[in-house]
C-alpha cells in the first residue's frame, strides 16, 4: 500500500496541533431545538484532538445531570448521532457524542515513518496520517479518554455515567465497561461482539498474521484514508482485532446495567453468536430487546424511534 504521508517539522507539527485546539467554536448546521443547549468542544485523546459535540437540556450549570457518552460504528461520524443526542438530551441528558480519532471533524494521529534528520537547523521528520482506518483499541480507547473528559463538565454526576454504542460501537461499549467501573449502564444496539473473525480460518489467520508483522517492521503503513471494506468505508487495521472480543469480558460488566437492543433479521452477523450470547453470559442486571421485522440499519430508519424509546427507558431505570 502506499499511504498518505506528510513531511513537516515536528516544530511546525506542535504549532499546528495547538491551534487546533480551540478552532471549533462555530454555529450548527442543524437545527437544535429551543430547549436544548449545544456547543462543539474539543477533547484529546492520547495526544490527539478529538472533535466532540455536547448536548444538555437548558438547565442551571449547576445542576448535576445524568451523562451518556454515545460513540458512533464502523465508517460513521457523530454528526449521524444527532437524532439520537437531541431526544436524549430533551430526557435530561448531558450527551456526549465524538468523532474517533482520524474520524469526521477529529485530527489524525501522526505516526513517523523515518529517522528524524537536522535540516536548516530543524528537526525533520516523515510522517504518516492514520486517517479512516478502524483500530477497536483505539476506538475504545477514545471513548474511556470522553469518559475522562465529560467529568469535568460541571454538570456532570461522576456517579451517573452511561455510555451508548451503535453496530460496531455496540461491541466497543462492553469491552469499555468491563474495565471502567465508572459506566454504571450500557446501551449496545446491533452490535457486534467478536473480532476473532480474523482468526477465522487458515488463510485469513496468516494474513491477519502478515499484515502484523509487516507493519511492525515498518514494510507496510495504515490503510490509505476512505479505504473500503467490503461496503463499509474504513479498512481495519486487522492485527487489532485479534485482542478485542467484548464477548469475552460480559462477565465483567456484573455492576453495569446492560441493555441489548437487536435486529430481528440481523444480515451482517449471527446474534446468536454475539449479542443473544452476551445477553446468556452476562450477570447482574441484564436486558434483551429484539425489534420486529427489522434488518441491521432498520435501526436508524424505521426503528429509530423505538430504538430510541428503549434506551431513554434504560438510561432512566439506571441512571435517574
Amino acid at each position: 500500500m502506499n499511504p498518505t504521508r506528510l513531511f513537516a517539522s515536528i516544530a511546525l507539527t506542535l504549532t499546528l496541533a495547538s491551534s487546533r485546539l480551540h478552532a471549533q467554536d462555530k454555529q450548527p448546521d442543524f437545527k437544535v431545538p429551543d430547549d436544548v443547549a449545544f456547543r462543539t468542544e474539543n477533547v484529546v485523546s492520547e495526544g490527539t484532538r478529538m472533535a466532540a459535540e455536547v448536548f444538555a437540556p437548558k438547565k442551571p450549570e449547576t445542576e448535576k445531570l445524568p451523562t451518556i457518552i454515545m460513540s458512533h460504528g464502523w465508517g460513521g461520524t457523530a454528526a449521524a448521532l444527532r437524532p439520537d443526542a437531541i431526544v436524549f438530551a430533551r430526557a435530561g441528558y448531558l450527551v456526549v457524542a465524538f468523532d474517533y480519532r482520524g474520524w469526521g471533524n477529529s485530527d489524525s494521529r501522526l505516526v513517523a515513518v523515518g529517522k528524524p534528520e537536522m535540516k536548516d537547523g530543524k528537526l525533520v521528520a516523515e510522517f504518516q496520517q492514520v486517517r479512516e482506518v478502524v483500530d477497536p483499541i483505539d476506538q475504545t480507547t477514545d471513548i474511556l479518554n470522553a469518559i475522562n473528559w465529560a467529568l469535568g463538565e460541571k454538570q456532570c454526576d461522576p456517579e451517573r455515567i452511561g455510555i451508548w454504542g451503535s453496530s460496531f460501537s455496540g461491541g466497543h461499549v462492553v469491552y469499555v465497561a468491563a474495565r471502567d467501573p465508572r459506566v454504571k449502564a450500557f446501551v449496545s444496539q446491533v452490535g457486534s461482539m467478536d473480532g476473532r473473525w480474523v482468526l477465522g480460518n487458515p488463510q485469513l489467520r496468516s494474513f491477519t498474521f502478515s499484515q502484523g508483522a509487516a507493519r511492525t517492521r515498518g514494510s507496510i503503513g495504515y490503510p490509505k484514508p476512505s479505504e473500503k471494506f467490503g461496503s463499509l468505508t474504513g479498512a481495519p487495521v486487522i492485527e487489532k482485532f485479534i485482542g478485542y472480543a467484548p464477548i469475552e469480558d460480559i462477565g465483567r460488566c456484573e455492576k453495569c446495567a446492560k441493555l441489548f437492543v437487536i435486529a430481528e433479521n440481523e444480515e451482517l452477523f449471527d446474534n446468536k453468536d454475539h449479542a443473544i450470547l452476551a445477553h446468556e453470559r452476562a450477570t447482574g442486571i441484564k436486558k434483551l430487546v429484539s425489534i420486529n421485522g427489522i434488518k441491521h440499519y432498520g435501526i436508524y430508519n424505521e426503528a429509530r424511534d423505538q430504538a430510541q424509546r428503549e434506551a431513554i427507558a434504560w438510561f432512566n431505570e439506571h441512571l435517574k
